[in-house]
């Protein structure tokens, strides 16, 4: 960003705050009143998405002026060089491109003069002819047995999305497929995926670009132990029942995987960013490529609504922009994604890696400190579970959350009056989260009066909701690049960079050092702080009584 630019977006940072401080207590209540058609008149719809975005404490000043100010920060330019395969993220020297995971046939998205479409559409159609031999039986096991059971390991990245993707579409998916998720090193995660599997017709998926990453590669040799355990011990077996999503075809050849069921992505494409790469193979088994081709067809839909739709109707800058407004002149620290949909009910914990690990940041793209708080903390759970545990704390506590609710119109189970009961549900919440209930309101209702203020709801807590028509692979897509655009928008704001994780590095560098000294023979000099050494010898005293 050019230092013009940066003085303009610090001027138009300086007038929000200036009208923050006067509309700051002013009530949803109130809003509403002024403007009988305000919840009309703000809504947004694209891509089969509808935004209703009136439960916010914004007028049309506020809008004018997070408009401006992205315009400020040069939010389109932002969008354009990411789209031209421009080095955005500029840490790494790296495009990051996965828009052209989901573009068509005949698209062009270059990285360094390289259209990469071609390149994609190459794995996707290697990706569709594997998966159709497996879940037709033609891919068979060691033994001859089809496959009949799935076990992605991965973590990341190379999990969250596969599982939350895998949850989402279950509806869509093959029932004669068992599909499971290890990502955690704990021994436990691998331990309870495999229990009641059948080595014979098992196949692994290896998720690791590198083919490199620790917790992946040690859960990856479990499985090759456990499957060459029940399956006779011949190495050969191990081309039948594991593949790789990896660039590193040396260390899979030594593995002992068939390099020809190797499936690649590029580094253009971020870990939390590749779910519809490659790494999404154990979804493509799951519901078929054709379903698979439509998640993509959703995402690319958003993705051209994000490039060409202006600032004002476009809805992942209209999110992005309500997130920026919360947290840097309200002080909220967290949002709530609430879906209320079952099948969504791994889409927060998704959303957690998506905007946490892209803009939990705390320098700008020049090195320099930034002014303002940055990334939220991204949680929820599926409604109507929250409305019995947090939704206290939404509704009463201290704190200022805003709510992200989503919410379908028709219901892929549809049991007696039950769809209705929840939408029922998603309507009444945001609508009591935005008036909440006077003390004269809760007195009319012959409340005693030592009871009246705890019944009382002040209200005035935001949200947006999100109606879809149907929970489809195709609006699964379309909601997956919304938030992703929304991150982007909140990155570009605050003149961060989105695209690199160095967050995690320090941690794993520590863990390899660390591991080697829990394990090593004989007392091992250490040399990190106090607690942590002294934590080191207890483990080790601990574990030597159990040997």
């Amino acid at each position: 960003m050019k230092s013009g630019t940066t003085r303009e977006a610090q001027r138009a940072f300086k007038a929000l705050a200036d009208h923050h401080r006067e509309i700051r207590d002013v009530h949803l209540r109130d809003l509403f009143a002024r403007d009988p058609r305000r919840g009309e008149r703000l809504t947004v719809e694209a891509a089969g998405l509808f935004l209703d975005y009136s439960k916010n404490r914004v007028t049309d000043e506020t809008l004018k002026l997070l408009f401006a100010l992205a315009r400020a920060a040069d939010l389109r330019g932002r969008i354009d060089a990411m789209f031209r395969g421009e080095a955005v993220n500029v840490t790494e020297g790296r495009s990051a491109l996965h828009v052209a995971l989901r573009a068509p046939r005949g698209a062009t998205f270059t990285v360094r003069g390289e259209n990469v479409v071609p390149a994609v559409h190459a794995v996707l159609d290697r990706m569709a002819d594997f998966c159709r031999r497996v879940r037709d039986g033609g891919w068979t096991g060691h033994t001859g047995r089809p496959i009949r059971s799935v076990v992605n390991i991965g973590i990341g990245g190379s999990d969250l999305g596969p599982v939350m993707t895998y949850e989402a579409l279950r509806h869509y998916g093959s029932r004669a497929l068992t599909i499971r998720f290890v990502s955690n090193v704990d021994g436990t995660d691998f331990t309870e995926a495999v229990r009641d599997l059948d080595p014979a017709g098992t196949l692994f998926i290896i998720s690791s670009k590198t083919f490199t990453t620790q917790e992946t590669m040690a859960n990856a040799r479990a499985a090759r132990a456990w499957s060459l355990a029940g399956l006779g011990g011949d190495e050969r077996a191990v081309a039948r029942h594991f593949v790789a999503v990896s660039t590193n075809g040396p260390a899979v050849a030594a593995f002992g995987i068939d390099t020809a069921n190797m499936f690649g992505f590029w580094n253009w494409v971020g870990g939390r960013y590749s779910l519809m790469s490659a790494i999404g193979l154990s979804t493509m088994l799951s519901v078929g490529p054709g379903h698979f081709h439509d998640l993509l067809a959703g995402a690319h839909e958003v993705d051209e609504h994000f490039r060409e739709a202006p600032f004002e109707r476009n809805l992942p800058v209209l999110m992005g922009l309500l997130t920026v407004w919360y947290t840097d002149f309200f002080g909220a620290e967290t949002v709530a994604v609430l879906p209320y949909d079952q099948y969504l009910r791994r889409f927060p914990a998704y959303l957690q890696q998506l905007a946490m690990e892209s803009n939990g940041k705390s320098v700008t793209l020049d090195g320099k400190p930034v002014r303002r708080a940055t990334s939220p903390i991204f949680w929820g759970e599926p409604g109507t579970n929250g409305q019995h545990s947090f939704f206290q704390l939404l509704h009463q506590g201290t704190r200022l959350v805003p709510c992200d609710f989503i919410a379908f119109a028709h219901p892929l189970c549809p049991l007696d009056h039950h769809h209705d009961m929840l939408l029922a549900n998603v309507l009444a919440q945001a609508e009591a989260l935005a008036f909440g209930r006077t003390a004269e309101e809760v007195s009319a209702e012959g409340t005693p009066a030592r009871l009246v203020p705890h019944r009382t709801f002040p209200g005035n807590r935001p949200s947006n909701t999100l109606l879809l028509d149907r929970l489809t692979p195709r609006s699964l897509g379309g909601l997956v690049a919304l938030y992703e655009h929304s991150v982007f928008t909140q990155g570009a704001i605050w003149r961060i960079n989105p695209f690199d994780q160095w967050g995690v590095e320090l941690g794993k560098v520590l863990a390899g050092r660390i591991l080697a000294e829990l394990s090593t023979d004989g007392e091992p000099p250490l040399a990190h702080d106090s607690s942590t050494n002294a934590l080191i010898r207890r483990y080790r005293r601990s574990r030597s009584r159990l040997d």
